[in-house]
């Protein structure tokens, strides 16, 4: 959450961090702000879109070192005041900030007391008046003594009118990189900001800070002991950070389109016909290690969390172990016990979900072993993990997740096929499911060209002010995502419940009023699923069934989507597909922004 864009170089830095910022919007929306230094340091901060600053920047903002955020309120609401950046009372030194201060409200009392006037609600500004009051003689010094004094989070960077050649970074729970250029040298929290200027970039650890001007960039500890952190060159194509495509369609649309193609180069190089298994180099496990656990624990934070679940289920059937998905967010503040023959899996899109990388933490901290299933190279999950499998989704720039929760899905089937095959799961078996992972892209399009009749549907279910989604067993946790990307961008209630659950309280809901999405797939408990809402048409609740196109529904009244059928290990994420769609539709029919829903932003870098 929230963005930080930095530059020092021969070019003017103004223009250089709004376009940073724009590509960095997803990150926080409430607000943004630049300062640029020149022969004076000058602040514009306003509250709403980054285009808003825009079109507030004075048409005359000389300076070629300078920084940006764009802002996801966490401390006082979405005002121009409370925008960063953030200065101290002289206008000397100005602070961009993500992440959260603990001790905020013990630094501000402080301040007051001293006789400070502080401008803002936010935690942020206490760092711009703590350097500005250090006694230090460089800038590394005064950055070094502030953050003494601060307990929390933060991935900060700090422009100072006396040290007019530089900006001072660190990083500390939040990610910061530095992008290499040519005599001109770049500063991000998240590397669409930079990479059309730059693909070689240096990642800060936690703990580390940066000293950065236009010839280059030393790294150092608190202790002002250098470091040695190194740039590399990622290897990505820049124009796939682009935001919509020529067409103008949202982000999200476009990542909706893109999955087929995304899985199949989650799958590429991955798949053995012959031995009907998969190969995950990056577990840097061997078949003798995988055999050694005996359960799976998966954490993840929201849709993540979700396809942990599908996931669980896959690796209990096809591996027969114990395993389990829970949120990261709650997993290390119930003191959790960590198994040396447990399996941990990480999962985050961005890799820089905060508390999915604290309890990566925890588990190292107590000598569990953990693989990250990331999307972002060099992420900060992705470093601190054992090993792990890369999703090669390709950027997600859209809040709401799609090609990476598919992505995620695929990336489980490999592990839970390679777990499989270690143990008792028979080569027939095992090719039956490389098979079937094979098919995945085409049925994905499949389902695409179904579109018009989502849609059809999602304009009617739009005005629900409340809905169902309801699943048993594999299909729960489709539910469940089905129901948080509805939340997400068309901000009406959705609750996701097990089928079996409803006549157990939630059927008291039930109305003409309140529609249900049931997911229902062509299995063992078909018939019981269809059993159960008989009970919901009963009582005049709109049905919208997700379903194969065998699968007899009888006299129910419902609308439904068919979608084709693969193994049945498999077909949660057929199943998913159209829910992404039904959500997407409903939204644009409410006339909301698609891509930056209220309250949210991509990638959740606070507690």
């Amino acid at each position: 959450m929230c963005g930080i864009v930095g530059y020092v170089g021969a070019q003017q830095a103004a223009p250089l961090l709004v376009e940073g910022l724009t590509r960095l919007e997803h990150r926080g929306y409430d607000s943004a702000g630049v300062a640029v230094l020149g022969s004076r340091l000058q602040v514009t901060k306003k509250a709403g879109r980054v285009r808003d600053l825009s079109e507030a920047l004075p048409k005359r903002l000389a300076g070629k070192v300078g920084i940006g955020h764009t802002r996801w309120a966490t401390h006082g609401p979405a005002t121009d005041t409370n925008a960063h950046p953030h200065t101290d009372t002289s206008g000397t030194v100005a602070v961009v900030h993500n992440g959260i201060v603990d001790n905020a409200a013990a630094l501000r009392a402080r301040l007051v007391a001293d006789g400070v006037e502080l401008a803002s609600d936010t935690d942020t500004e206490v760092f711009a008046h703590l350097v500005a009051r250090s006694g230090a003689d460089t800038l590394e010094g005064k950055v070094v003594e502030a953050l003494g004094q601060v307990e929390g989070t933060y991935g900060l960077a700090v422009v100072h009118a006396d040290f007019p050649d530089r900006v001072v970074v660190a990083r500390h729970g939040s990610p910061l990189l530095i992008g290499v250029g040519e005599k001109e040298m770049f500063i991000a929290s998240d590397l669409a900001a930079v990479v059309r200027h730059t693909t070689t970039v240096a990642h800060l650890d936690d703990g580390e800070l940066a000293t950065v001007t236009a010839g280059g960039f030393t790294t150092f500890r608190h202790d002002l002991t250098r470091t040695t952190t190194q740039a590399s060159a990622v290897d990505i194509d820049p124009s796939a950070f682009e935001h919509g495509d020529v067409s103008g369609e949202p982000r999200m649309y476009t990542e909706i389109l893109e999955q087929p193609a995304s899985v199949e180069r989650t799958l590429r190089g991955r798949l053995d016909e012959r031995f009907g298994t998969a190969h995950l180099g990056g577990l840097d496990m061997d078949a003798r290690d995988l055999r050694a656990f005996r359960r799976v624990k998966i954490l993840g934070c929201g849709s993540a969390y979700y396809v942990g679940q599908m996931g669980a289920s896959m690796i209990e059937e096809l591996a027969r172990v114990p395993a389990d998905a829970e949120p990261a967010s709650e997993f290390r503040y119930r003191n959790p016990i960590i198994e040396p023959d447990t399996l941990y899996v990480a999962v985050s899109q961005s890799g820089e979900t905060v508390d999915t990388l604290l309890a990566v933490e925890e588990i190292r901290r107590k000598g569990g072993r953990v693989i990250g299933l990331v999307n972002v190279v060099g992420s900060a999950i992705a470093r601190a993990c054992d090993g792990g499998i890369y999703l090669h989704a390709g950027p997600e720039i859209a809040v709401a997740s799609t090609k990476a929760l598919t992505t995620m899905f695929v990336g489980f089937s490999l592990l839970a096929l390679q777990l499989g095959r270690v143990r008792d799961l028979s080569v027939a078996d095992g090719r039956r499911l490389v098979n079937g992972l094979q098919r995945l892209p085409a049925q994905i399009e499949e389902i695409l060209k179904t579109e018009d009749h989502i849609a059809d549907i999602a304009r009617d279910l739009a005005d629900a002010e409340s809905m169902f989604f309801v699943g048993r067993v594999r299909g729960y946790p489709v539910a469940r995502e089905g129901a948080q990307k509805l939340k997400e961008i068309t901000y009406r209630h959705a609750e996701a419940y097990p089928t079996s659950e409803l006549k157990h309280g939630p059927l008291a809901l039930i109305s003409p009023k309140v529609p249900t999405v049931a997911i229902v797939p062509a299995d063992e408990l078909t018939d019981r699923n269809v059993a159960a809402l008989h009970e919901i048409d009963a009582r005049g609740g709109p049905l919208v069934i997700v379903t194969h196109p065998e699968v007899d529904l009888g006299d129910l009244h419902a609308r439904r989507i068919d979608v084709p059928r693969n193994e049945t290990e498999l077909d949660p994420v057929l199943l998913t597909v159209p829910l992404q769609l039904l959500a997407y539709h409903a939204s644009v029919h409410l006339g909301l922004d698609v891509d930056k829903p209220r309250n949210l932003a991509k990638s959740v870098t606070v507690e």
